[in-house]
């Protein structure tokens, strides 16, 4: 998926609502190439992964960000079942 290779460049708050746009479109164009096209199966996906970034981080031969705002993501998450 190109739009999840843009990751990497979210800097700022408009460049997360930028890949997340993105993402919703990739997802609306392209969804018989994405893995999990489920709200449970997504979610179950994204809990794993967080369980197993480390792995990502060490085999990108990257350090795992020290600096990670998980309340900032538990609160967008429960935000967004709501918002309008």
């Amino acid at each position: 998926m190109k739009v999840l290779k843009k990751s990497v460049e979210v800097k700022t708050r408009e460049d997360f609502c930028a890949f997340i746009d993105g993402l919703r479109a990739d997802f609306q164009e392209r969804s018989h190439d994405w893995e999990n096209v489920t709200m449970p199966d997504y979610l179950e996906a994204m809990s794993a992964w967080v369980t197993d970034m480390d792995g990502y981080y060490k085999n990108a031969n990257e350090e795992m960000p020290a600096d990670v705002s998980w309340k900032v993501f538990a609160q967008i998450l429960s935000a967004a079942s709501k918002y309008e």
